[in-house]
C-alpha cells in the first residue's frame, strides 16, 4: 500500500511546486500601488507656451529624490531644475527652465509609495505643436530585473520563514510538548529562524537598489544603504531584525530549560513561553503590517490590526501543518506523534481558518471595494486563486480529521494488544526458567550418584596402585617444578593476550548493541508506518503542506500586485493600471502664476481638485511666491464655470488652514465636461487678479 501509493502523493507535491515555481517566475516586478491620477500638463496635452512647472498628483503619498522626477527635451537633454516639491497631499511638481522652445516634452517619474512599492512611468506633451523625440524610455519598470526578481525571492523567504518559525513553535507549546525534544522538530524551528533572518538581512541589502537604479553594484553602496534605513521600509526590516534577536531566545528556552522540566514544570514554563512568544510573533507581524498594503488608503488605524492576526492565523495553520508533516515523516520511531497531538493540531488549525475567513474578507473588501473588481483586476483574480486553494486545503484538512479521528480510536486498541504481547512474553520466560531449573538439578543428582559408584570400585585398587605412585613420585614431583617455572615465565604475555583480547570484545559489543539499537529502531519504524490510520494521516497532511507551498507563492505576488481599489480608480481617471500614463480625467491639480502688480503681488496659485468627478470634490489651494516660499494673502476666492451648457459660475469659498493653505470640501460639481477653473487673487486693500484654466471633470 505504501509502495504504490506514496509515489502519486509525492508526484502530486513535486507539480504544486513547479505551479509555485512558475507563479514566482511570472510574478515580474512589483506593480504600482500609488496610481498617477491627474497631471499638468495632461498626457498628449499641446500648450501655447512653456509652463513654468510639471505637477504630477498620485492616488497616494510618495517619497521622492533629486532623480525621482525628470522633464526631458526632445534631445532627451533635462530641462528641470532637479528639485521636486510636494504641496501637500498627493500632488508633486519640479520646475523647468524658462524660455524652453517649441516640441515634444517627456516626463517620467520613479517614487516610492507609502506602501513600500516602487513606482515608475512616462508620458510626453508638447509646446506649441508635437514634434519627434529621441527619448525612449527603458521597458523595465521600477522594481524589476534581476534586483526586482530576487528581492521577489527574498520576499517569499521571510514570509516562509515567519511561518515556520510562528508555526513550529505554536505546534510545539499549544499541540506536542514532548516535541521540544525531538532533534527533527528542533531542526525545523531553527531553519524558519534562519531563513527570516537571512532574508530580512538579503531585502536590507538590495532595498536601495530595488527602488533606484536597479543595478546590483548598488546593493553594496552603503550611502544608499544609509538612506533606506531613513525610510519607513528600512526601519521595519530594521526592527525585524531586533525581534529576531529576542525570537533567538526564545527558541534556546524552548529547547533547552523547557525541553529538560518535567511535564509538571513544564506546564509553569508554558504560560511564560506562550506570551513572550505571542509578543515577539504579533511584533514579527507588526513589521509587515506597518509597512505595507495595510499601512496606507481605508481605515489604515482598523486594517493593520487586522492584517496582525491574519499573519499570525496564517504561520499558525501553514507552518504548525509543516512541522506535523516533518514530525509524522522524519520523527523518531521511539517518540511518535500522539494522535492526541494531531487532535489539539486540528483544533488549532480550526480557529486559524475562522480567523483568516473573518479578516480576509475585510481585507477584500478594503483593497477591492467592489464585485466587478474580483474579475476585472489582477489583484481580484489572483485572490480567487487564492480563496479557491483555501477552499481546497480546507477539504483536505477535512480527511486529515478524518484520519485523525480514526487513529484516536485505534490508539487505545493498539496499546492494548501490546501490553497483552509484552504479558504472554513474560509469561513464556517465566515457563523456560522454571524449566531450566528442573532440568539442572536432574542432571546434579544423577551425577553424585555416578561419583559415589566410581569411589567404590576405585577403592579396591588401592593396594595395588600404592608401589607405582610411590616409585613415580620424584620424577612427578621435578615435571610439576619444571611446569611451576615455565608458567612463571610466560605470564606476562598471557596477561597482554588477555587485555587485547578484552579490548576487542568491548569493541564487538559496542558495535552489536548498536546493530541490535539500529534494528529495534528500523523495526518500530515499520511498525509505525504500518498503521493504515498514520499512513493515511501522513498522506493527507503531505497534500495539505504541498498546497501551502502554492498557497503561500499566492500570498507573495498578492503583496507585490496593485490593489483592485487603486486599479480601478486608475481606470476611471483614464490611466492604465500600470501608472506609466496620466489619466485625462481624474484627480488634477493646476498651476496658474499670477501678478497684481504691486510689490509682493508676483507668486503662483496651485489648485488641487480631488477626485475631479461629477459629485462631491475636494478642493486645495496653494499661493507661493516665486520662489516657492508660501505665504498668506488677504482674500482668495474660486469659481466654477463650464461655458458649454452655460452653468455657473459656481462659487467655491475655501477655508485658511495654514500658511498658503486653503481648502473646502463636498464642492459639488454637477456634469462632466470642459470646466474653467477662475481664481480671484487679492494681495492687498486695491491690488487683485482673476486667473484661470481649464479641466476636464469625468
Amino acid at each position: 500500500m505504501t509502495q504504490t501509493i506514496a509515489p502519486r502523493v509525492r508526484t502530486l507535491v513535486l507539480l504544486l511546486l513547479a505551479a509555485a515555481c512558475a507563479l514566482l517566475a511570472g510574478a515580474g516586478p512589483a506593480s504600482a500601488h500609488a496610481a498617477l491620477t491627474g497631471s499638468d500638463p495632461r498626457e498628449g496635452a499641446v500648450v501655447d507656451k512653456a509652463p513654468a512647472q510639471v505637477s504630477l498628483t498620485f492616488s497616494e503619498s510618495v517619497s521622492m529624490d533629486d532623480d525621482s522626477l525628470r522633464v526631458l527635451d526632445p534631445k532627451g537633454k533635462r530641462v528641470d531644475d532637479g528639485k521636486p516639491s510636494g504641496t501637500g497631499g498627493t500632488a508633486y511638481s519640479v520646475k523647468l527652465h524658462a524660455g524652453l522652445p517649441d516640441g515634444t516634452y517627456t516626463v517620467t517619474y520613479q517614487v516610492v509609495s507609502a506602501d513600500s512599492h516602487p513606482v515608475s512611468g512616462a508620458y510626453t506633451f508638447s509646446v506649441g505643436a508635437p514634434s519627434d523625440t529621441s527619448v525612449t524610455v527603458s521597458g523595465q519598470g521600477a522594481g524589476g530585473g534581476f534586483v526586482g526578481g530576487l528581492y521577489g525571492v527574498g520576499r517569499y523567504v521571510s514570509y516562509a520563514g515567519f511561518a515556520v518559525l510562528v508555526g513550529g513553535a505554536a505546534f510545539v507549546l499549544a499541540c506536542w510538548p514532548r516535541g521540544s525534544g525531538v532533534r527533527v522538530v528542533q531542526r525545523f524551528v531553527v531553519s524558519g529562524w534562519l531563513s527570516l533572518t537571512a532574508a530580512t538581512l538579503l531585502l536590507l541589502l538590495l532595498r536601495g537598489s530595488y527602488t533606484g537604479s536597479g543595478k546590483v553594484a548598488d546593493v553594496f553602496d552603503l550611502g544608499l544603504l544609509g538612506d533606506v534605513l531613513q525610510t519607513k521600509a528600512g526601519a521595519a526590516l530594521v526592527s525585524r531584525l531586533l525581534l529576531l534577536a529576542a525570537a533567538a531566545l526564545f527558541i534556546a528556552v524552548l529547547f533547552g530549560a523547557y525541553d529538560k522540566r518535567e511535564d509538571e514544570e513544564k506546564r509553569d514554563l508554558t504560560f511564560g513561553l506562550a506570551v513572550g512568544g505571542s509578543v515577539v510573533a504579533v511584533g514579527l507581524a507588526a513589521t509587515w503590517a506597518m509597512s505595507e498594503h495595510a499601512s496606507v488608503g481605508l481605515q489604515a488605524g482598523l486594517a493593520m490590526p487586522v492584517d496582525v492576526v491574519h499573519l499570525i492565523a496564517v504561520a499558525t495553520w501553514l507552518g504548525g501543518l509543516t512541522a506535523l508533516l516533518v514530525a509524522l515523516y522524519r520523527g523518531p520511531a521511539d517518540t511518535p506523534v500522539p494522535a492526541l497531538a494531531v487532535s489539539r493540531f486540528s483544533r488549532v488549525a480550526f480557529g486559524s481558518v475562522i480567523a483568516l475567513v473573518v479578516t480576509g474578507t475585510y481585507q477584500s473588501w478594503r483593497q477591492l471595494g467592489s464585485w466587478t473588481a474580483f474579475t476585472d483586476t489582477r489583484y481580484g483574480q489572483l485572490l480567487l486563486v487564492k480563496i479557491g486553494l483555501v477552499a481546497v486545503l480546507v477539504g483536505v484538512a477535512y480527511f486529515s480529521r478524518r484520519w485523525t479521528a480514526q487513529l484516536a480510536e485505534a490508539t487505545p486498541a493498539a496499546a492494548g494488544a501490546a501490553a497483552a504481547r509484552r504479558g504472554e512474553k513474560g509469561a513464556g520466560k517465566a515457563s523456560t526458567k522454571a524449566s531450566g531449573n528442573a532440568s539442572s538439578k536432574t542432571g546434579a543428582k544423577a551425577s553424585a550418584n555416578a561419583s559415589a559408584k566410581t569411589g567404590t570400585k576405585a577403592g579396591t585398587k588401592t593396594s595395588g596402585d600404592a608401589s607405582a605412585k610411590t616409585g613415580t613420585k620424584a620424577s612427578g614431583n621435578a615435571k610439576v617444578a619444571e611446569k611451576e617455572s615455565g608458567t612463571t615465565k610466560g605470564s606476562g604475555t598471557a596477561k597482554e593476550s588477555g587485555a587485547a583480547k578484552g579490548t576487542g570484545g568491548s569493541q564487538r559489543a559496542a558495535q552489536l548493541a548498536r546493530q541490535r539499537a539500529a534494528v529495534d529502531a528500523a523495526r518500530q519504524k515499520r511498525q509505525r508506518d504500518a498503521d493504515p490510520n498514520r499512513f493515511g494521516l501522513r498522506r493527507s497532511v503531505l497534500a495539505e503542506a504541498g498546497i501551502a507551498v502554492v498557497l503561500l507563492v499566492v500570498t507573495t505576488v498578492l503583496t507585490q500586485t496593485e490593489p483592485g481599489r487603486t486599479e480601478e480608480e486608475a481606470k476611471a481617471a483614464g490611466t492604465s493600471s500600470a501608472g506609466s500614463s496620466a489619466p485625462a480625467t481624474g484627480a488634477v491639480t493646476l498651476d496658474m502664476p499670477f501678478d497684481t502688480g504691486s510689490q509682493n503681488g508676483k507668486g503662483v496659485v496651485r489648485v488641487e481638485l480631488d477626485p475631479a468627478r461629477v459629485g462631491a470634490n475636494d478642493l486645495h489651494l496653494y499661493v507661493e511666491r516665486p520662489d516657492g516660499t508660501a505665504f498668506d494673502i488677504p482674500e482668495v476666492k474660486v469659481a466654477l464655470t463650464q461655458k458649454a451648457k452655460n452653468i455657473g459660475p459656481l462659487p467655491v469659498a475655501p477655508d485658511h488652514i495654514t500658511t498658503g493653505h486653503w481648502s473646502a470640501s463636498g464642492v459639488q460639481i454637477p456634469m462632466a465636461g470642459d470646466w474653467e477653473v477662475s481664481v480671484t487673487v487679492r494681495t492687498s486693500d486695491i491690488d487683485q487678479v482673476t486667473i484661470s484654466k481649464n479641466t476636464q471633470i469625468g
